[in-house]
């Protein structure tokens, strides 16, 4: 069996191809200034086009979404409620809703409507993910106060959980480590969460955001990477 495992980044795409649980190919693309318009479409069609797929994975990291208790049933407010986190537009982006039943959450998100249209047009079986009910899933905690930051290319996304519950998740844009350390600084402080008192995990990129973990790790007295992103291993925590 063939499967196509997708993740979208804000300004990249990560494609993996297994066969038989073992992973044959993985390829990354990223945006840059010399990159054409509609580069992350141009890249998708030709992966698409490679070869047959029997099966394909989607996972989404790009950060149009809102979090709600599991349960909640309003889903025609699902673009009002993400549009209070980042503008969306009902024209070229499919509303999708993840639920994650351990924390008894929900994630609604939405992806670009023509990258949706060009997987669905295949007419095989596949699924559709958000990157934080999927990295949630991947998490094991304790009674403690506890962040864990999952990171990728140019970005990442943070659980802070107390006692088994969630208190925040954002997805965000890094750029630089000054950037990273003020996001977790301030967010620490707006949730009272005092920084000896509380563990950091960090996934996913790490080898590749070594300066952000080093700059961390100066300031927090309890910090555990977890793994890193192993090319031809690991693919979005599997």
């Amino acid at each position: 069996m063939n499967i196509l495992n997708l993740l979208f980044t804000k300004d990249g795409l990560i494609c993996q191809i297994a066969k038989n649980k073992s992973i044959v190919e993985e390829k990354s693309y990223f945006v840059d200034e010399e990159s054409p318009e509609n580069f992350i479409a141009g890249q998708l069609d030709d992966i698409l086009l490679k070869q047959r797929f029997d099966e394909i994975h989607v996972v989404s990291a790009l950060n149009h979404f809102t979090l709600m208790p599991e349960g909640f049933s309003e889903h025609e407010t699902g673009f009002d409620l993400i549009a209070f986190n980042a503008p969306v537009d009902k024209e070229k982006e499919e509303l999708m809703l993840s639920v994650n039943e351990k924390f008894r959450i929900q994630f609604y998100y939405t992806f670009p409507k023509s990258f949706y249209q060009k997987i669905k047009e295949l007419a095989i079986p596949v699924h559709f993910n958000f990157s934080g009910e999927k990295f949630l899933n991947s998490i094991h905690y304790k009674n403690n106060k506890e962040i864990h930051i999952n990171l990728y290319h140019n970005q990442c996304e943070f659980f802070a959980i107390d006692n088994k519950k969630i208190i925040l998740y954002n997805n965000l844009d890094v750029n630089s480590e000054v950037d990273f350390l003020y996001f977790v600084m301030f967010t620490l402080s707006k949730i009272g969460f005092g920084i000896n008192e509380t563990n950091f995990f960090a996934y996913g990129e790490t080898t590749e955001n070594e300066t952000f973990i080093s700059e961390l790790q100066k300031f927090v007295k309890n910090m555990k990477i977890v793994f890193d992103n192993v090319p031809n291993k690991n693919f979005i925590l599997n």
